[in-house]
């Protein structure tokens, strides 16, 4: 009886010991726990959506030509305005931003002609930037860019003693940088300058005498607002 119960024992030691060893072979196979993500790979990864609403200063440049007249320009007059835009993140580092708004612009003669009103035009430019993010400074988080701008011109009116203003729709590269300032992970605060370089050719008819040339607004665009990070 002493036999068979030392052969029980023996039998279920050896068992216990192949489960124990079957469990080690399984657990050596298994990979590595990833490690935890960080805060700010646990926001980036959350979404890559990010949205702004800024108010907008729109300073030009107040530089043209008018053909046949020497000595003579045009001069813009500068607007504020709200403004919304849109960001991808492809990486952490690298996003895209589309920035939509509209403004007009007063236009006027300078120069040889004096100063007159020649008329009013409202602008659609939405410009598109490739931003380069910098992730090594906490919660604040500077931004460079550059892109392309298409400017669009339209509702344009005259002032008395002009006819059939046009300003025609035009490209223009763009520059910027600016800053987030992360209050709470999806909440922060945004400064943003941009500067459009934009160049374009106009037209009119003054007392019934066509009249061209050329318009060089290149604005300044700077910018305060708020970001909200999906």
């Amino acid at each position: 009886m002493m036999k068979n119960r030392n052969r029980h024992i023996a039998t279920l030691m050896a068992t216990v010991a192949l489960i124990v060893a079957g469990t080690s072979a399984m657990a050596a196979d298994l990979a590595p726990l990833a490690a935890a993500p960080t805060a700010e790979e646990a926001i980036a990864a959350a979404s890559p959506w990010m949205i702004r609403v800024r108010g907008l200063g729109v300073i030009t440049h107040d530089s043209g030509t008018i053909n046949g007249v020497p000595g003579a320009g045009l001069a813009y007059s500068d607007t504020v305005i709200p403004e919304f835009d849109v960001s991808y993140f492809f990486t952490d580092n690298i996003a895209a931003e589309l920035i939509l708004g509209t403004t007009f612009s007063k236009i006027k003669t300078t120069g040889a002609l004096g100063e007159i009103d020649v008329g009013k035009t409202w602008l659609l430019p939405p410009t598109v930037t490739l931003q380069y993010h910098f992730t090594n400074f906490g919660a604040f988080k500077p931004y460079v860019g550059a892109g392309l701008n298409y400017s669009l011109f339209y509702h344009q009116s005259e002032k008395a003693g002009f006819s059939n203003l046009d300003v025609k729709n035009d490209f223009g590269a763009a520059l910027q940088v600016g800053f987030d300032y992360m209050v709470t992970k999806n909440w922060g605060v945004n400064f943003d300058v941009k500067k459009i370089f934009l160049e374009t050719k106009w037209s009119a008819d003054m007392g019934g005498t066509p009249i061209s040339g050329k318009a060089k607004l290149d604005p300044w665009l700077i910018g305060a607002g708020v970001t909200y990070r999906f």
